[in-house]
């Protein structure tokens, strides 16, 4: 940014918020702790992470202004949060075709700015995350014909803020359009999220075992099987690293997939339970479902209703009714699998649950517990070679499956 820039910069923050800048902090505000993105080829993810919930979220759009030459650009005032001016020296340049950056200022005492300057704009939606606080904007958009440019990540170091003015309608919503109606999109690419990671280790169980290990050798194992059955395989991960579950699913839409399966194990103080059990999103979730979401969520318990009102306010049926087939599907080639060959696996059946990965997701997506470390049954099977290879054969006869019906049966299944 030039002298000259800065200069009108530092004058329009004093114009607009009198007694800001040089201010003393008000008590009781959130601080940003860090703003990301990721960049695909149909959408940019933003995510600012918070040390705390926000007391509002306020969204518009702005017009370009070709004299003032600003471009279009999303603004949202977070109200209850601090920045100050730690972060005003320069943008967080993103230039991936659309978006040109992002800058965060504070616009009054006791509200942050975030001002994401557009090349080019659709639609947008806003989410919020908890454990930790994250507000999260999504923008789609028309890209130029290039090739995609790749996940980047950017520490913070926005700018001021700006005046609102004569805005465009807002179109900010909370799902994702689907690229085609999902009874015409034919399932070719599948992302395989082995879950947790890195200093994520997940549920803890008999044996030593640790759910982020286990969940990665069957995704691997899954991903042979689904190669040779001619499906392209994304994973989120295939080694030890840390994922948030916002970059899991945005690696999920940047990859245009068609199908979202989770991997993961469960875990409970009551050391006879066990079984496999498989999950998908819907309005409704059943109660015995919130201590896996909470744990597979990252948030307590009493967080798992919070998160509810946010999935009720999404137009989650068409995508459900698909989850539901494919989870269907997929269960009971495991169940079918594991009796003929172990018997005593107790079927938990399929059931409804507000997890972020499959919320945050435009696609049919899943998420199956594949057993109880803490059981020590499950345990012992769990960390058997044979038993992984058996599940990743049974969740890929599952997805064939799906594929081979998702014309004619998930149109119908919508109804």
């Amino acid at each position: 940014m030039s002298p000259r820039a800065r200069s009108a910069l530092l004058l329009l923050l004093l114009a607009l918020a009198p007694g800001v800048v040089g201010a003393a902090r008000p008590a009781g505000l959130r601080d940003v702790r860090a703003v990301r993105h990721w960049s695909y080829a149909d959408f940019t993810r933003v995510s600012i992470e918070l040390s705390g919930e926000p007391r509002d979220i306020r969204v518009d759009r702005l017009p370009s202004d070709p004299e003032a030459r600003r471009p279009e650009r999303l603004y949202l005032d977070l109200e209850g949060v601090w920045v100050g001016t730690r972060f005003n020296h320069r943008p967080i340049p993103v230039g991936d075709g659309l978006l040109e950056g992002v800058r965060l200022g504070q616009n009054t005492l006791t509200a942050t700015r975030v001002v994401i300057d557009l090349e080019r704009y659709q639609r947008h939606r806003v989410i919020r995350l908890h454990s930790p606080e994250r507000v999260m904007i999504d923008i789609f958009g028309p890209r130029p014909a290039e090739p995609a440019r790749a996940a980047s990540q950017a520490p913070p170091a926005p700018a001021g803020p700006e005046p609102p003015s004569a805005a465009a309608p807002g179109e900010a919503e909370l799902v994702p359009a689907a690229r085609l109606p999902m009874d015409l999109r034919p399932v070719r690419t599948v992302v395989v999220d082995a879950g947790h990671g890195g200093h994520d280790p997940g549920a803890l169980g008999l044996y030593g075992l640790r759910e982020k290990d286990v969940t990665l050798r069957l995704a691997r194992l899954l991903r042979a099987r689904l190669l040779k059955q001619g499906f392209r395989v994304v994973m989120t991960r295939d080694g030890d690293r840390t994922l948030d579950l916002e970059e899991r699913t945005a690696i999920a839409e940047g990859a245009n997939g068609d199908v979202f399966v989770s991997l993961h194990l469960n875990a409970a103080e009551n050391r006879r339970l066990h079984g496999v059990e498989t999950y998908y999103l819907d309005e409704g979730y059943e109660r015995h479902a919130i201590t896996v979401a909470a744990r597979e969520n990252g948030v307590r318990p009493s967080q798992v209703n919070d998160l509810q009102r946010t999935v009720a306010q999404l137009r989650v049926s068409e995508a459900s009714g698909h989850s539901a087939v494919l989870a269907g599907m997929v269960h009971q080639e495991i169940m079918q699998g594991v009796h003929r060959r172990y018997g005593s696996v107790e079927d938990l059946g399929v059931k409804k649950g507000p997890f972020y990965v499959l919320f945050l997701s435009s696609m049919p997506s899943i998420l199956i517990e594949t057993g109880f470390l803490t059981n020590r049954a499950d345990a012992r099977r769990l960390r058997d070679p044979a038993y992984l290879n058996l599940l990743a054969d049974e969740i890929a006869h599952g997805l064939v499956r799906y594929r081979e019906a998702a014309g004619p049966v998930v149109a119908r299944s919508g109804r």
